[in-house]
């Protein structure tokens, strides 16, 4: 989306916490050029979470549901040129912001439920290939010599060369 991150988050602002529908009224009634993309999103999120309580046989009551968290992240920059007096040129920069949007489901306390749509889940395990090395199976020097081999056969060579 082609509007700058920090004029993004005041409208996420608005919508943090709140319920699905509470959160789309008050996005059809914000007078903000951003309001309109975050509101599409919206919906797409919340038809995302339709279609998992459908298809995907998964409890979700949809009426139940609240925006858990809206984030506003910076994307890539885009540079341009626009021509300023005596032909000279001004640059300046287009910036471009990800949203991301998670729904959740409340429970009858108003504690959350489960995560229902735009939230990732990942683990904290590394895979067993990223051990750290120990000494014993350290890579050698060149063509499998010890580094003081090399050192020794170094200064061999540039011991007679020196006058």
């Amino acid at each position: 989306m082609r509007v700058s991150p920090q004029k993004a988050r005041l409208v996420l602002d608005l919508i943090k916490g709140r319920r699905v529908e509470d959160a789309l009224n008050t996005l059809v009634f914000t007078k903000k050029r951003v309001a309109a993309t975050v509101e599409k999103l919206l919906r797409s999120a919340l038809e995302n979470a339709n279609y998992l309580s459908g298809e995907k046989n998964l409890d979700v009551d949809v009426d139940s549901l609240y925006v858990k968290s809206a984030v506003a992240n910076d994307g890539p920059r885009m540079k341009r040129i626009r021509p300023a007096p005596m032909g000279r040129a001004f640059r300046y920069v287009r910036r471009i912001s990800h949203i991301q949007i998670a729904l959740a489901e409340r429970g009858s306390h108003g504690e959350s439920v489960a995560t229902v749509a735009g939230e990732e889940r990942a683990s904290g395990r590394t895979s067993g290939k990223a051990k750290a090395r120990t000494s014993k199976n350290k890579p050698k020097g060149p063509a499998g010599k010890s580094k003081q081999e090399a050192k020794q056969k170094n200064k061999k060579k540039f011991a007679g060369s020196s006058k």
